[in-house]
């Protein structure tokens, strides 16, 4: 089974270059003009979200299965090809991250299969993994002075505390954890704590980090902590609702897409592995 693998070592923090994996636009046009074509219905790459794709006239759907700080993953479903997966690893090291892509796929046709794989399939499969591991490394750099908002990830007998927007009439309705922007020179933990006093009117303690940042715009990240409550009892201050939301139950939410990206680091909150 054909494999190739590309290494590139980029200049920026492994959460900040997750963060640029996870835009969709990066992987759709990083590729333009190599004979593939990839387009997303979505601005993000989640876990379950299907991109459609196409090599010349063949057609497929790629899903992504892995979206997270160690890197992202997606795998072909139906098309011509047996198989095919396009996978890339994160690895942090003492000069930045190193970025590994690599796409394996099936050989159909038997030996004259085997045989455009060596004509076409390889070098093609090298130009697409270098314009995407080069587009990755400019916008981690784009992202690393970017602004940030954080979210609190505030979990309370198994269940995370998750609000529902009033505003705007885009996204009223739809659910996301609570927090808000960072002001200057403001620390991140600091952030998160004066947001839920601010939003819910309870005191929290911040603690560690979850999940990958998550680019909201061109020059905007959303960088999520865990907490817990110390004082209060949380209220919809600024929201339609509250709700406590068990792991069950995290999957049908109808949360925000930025959220929808961090559910499986929630779901590892409230059901940690042994």
């Amino acid at each position: 089974m054909p494999e190739l693998r590309a290494t590139t070592l980029v200049d920026a923090p492994l959460h900040t270059v997750a963060a640029a994996l996870l835009d969709a636009r990066l992987l759709t046009t990083s590729i333009r003009g190599l004979g593939v074509r990839i387009t997303s219905a979505e601005p993000l790459l989640r876990v379950g979200a299907e991109l459609a794709g196409s090599v010349g006239p063949v057609n497929g759907r790629l899903v992504v299965t892995r979206a997270d700080v160690t890197g992202v993953s997606a795998e072909l479903v139906g098309g011509p090809l047996p198989r095919f997966t396009l996978v890339t690893d994160l690895l942090h090291t003492g000069g930045g991250t190193m970025v590994v892509d690599s796409v394996e796929w099936g050989s159909p046709g038997g030996p004259f299969g085997r045989l455009a794989d060596v004509l076409v399939g390889r070098g093609l499969a090298l130009r697409v993994l270098q314009a995407r591991a080069d587009a990755v490394a400019r916008r981690s750099v784009e992202l690393v002075g970017a602004r940030v908002v954080v979210g609190a990830a505030v979990v309370r007998d198994g269940a995370v505390l998750a609000q529902q927007r009033a505003y705007p009439p885009d996204a009223a309705g739809r659910w996301e954890l609570p927090g808000g922007g960072v002001e200057p020179e403001e620390r991140d933990v600091d952030a998160v704590a004066r947001e839920c006093a601010e939003e819910l009117g309870v005191v929290v303690a911040v603690g560690d980090r979850i999940g990958p940042d998550v680019p909201l715009r061109a020059d905007l990240l959303l960088r999520v902590y865990t907490a817990r409550l110390v004082e209060g009892e949380p209220e919809a201050r600024e929201h339609l609702a509250l709700a406590w939301v068990p792991p069950e139950e995290l999957d049908s939410l109808d949360w925000l897409p930025a959220d929808r990206v961090l559910l499986p680091a929630l779901h590892d909150l409230l059901e940690p592995r042994e």
